[in-house]
């Protein structure tokens, strides 16, 4: 049973239903042109969206395939916030502290925020560990978000793909999430999906 987090930052309501550590199984779909690898792997997946009193959810993910327990899949990492322009009393850029008061102080002002489909548009970064980093925009309403990938930036030599959108869903209590991706020279391609389920 989904509890609202007590010590949730206003400005991360829109996720709440996010927070918490969720485990289950998927399946990989993607088979690369030419490619010999088998297809439908299943994985095993944990997720975690927590916070530390900020206004940005952190987003950790780790994997590893079932039936060759040797196989550990990429792992993720990643910020989750409202898409709003920078303020003078947000944090940063580094070390820098925000200055004056935040401009949201109610859920009066956070529903000003809403687009005109009655969701929040939101802004995703993840990184994972061969050297490849993504943005994405996208909105969130209710228990479901939908990103696009707008921009990415690779280390020289770094496996890459094109472009890539995301789909996340609370269903009956279960996190449903469906990635596709596009690798360069191609159009998107399903990749993989997941059903988990809250374990904290």
């Amino acid at each position: 049973m989904f509890v609202f987090p007590e010590d949730l930052p206003l400005e991360l309501t829109p996720f709440a239903f996010l927070v918490g550590k969720w485990e289950g199984t998927g399946v990989i779909s993607f088979k690369a042109e030419g490619s010999e690898a088998p297809t439908d792997r299943e994985f095993k997946q944990r997720i975690e969206f927590a916070h530390d009193g900020h206004n940005v959810l952190t987003y950790i993910s780790s994997a590893q395939l079932i039936g060759d327990e040797d196989i550990k899949l990429p792992s993720e990492l990643g910020y989750w916030r409202l898409a709003r322009p920078a303020e003078d009393a947000d944090h940063g850029p580094g070390l820098l502290i925000g200055e004056g008061e935040p401009s949201l102080k109610s859920h009066e002002d956070l529903e000003k925020l809403r687009n005109e489909h009655g969701g929040f548009n939101i802004q995703v970064a993840t990184l994972q560990p061969g050297g490849f980093a993504e943005l994405y925009d996208g909105f969130i309403k209710g228990a479901r978000v939908d990103l696009a990938s707008y921009a990415g930036a690779a280390f020289e030599g770094a496996k890459i793909y094109r472009h890539s959108t995301r789909m996340f869903g609370l269903v009956e209590n279960a996190l449903l999430w469906v990635w596709e991706i596009a690798m360069p020279g191609s159009e998107l391609r399903p990749h993989a999906s997941a059903r988990l389920e809250r374990v904290e």
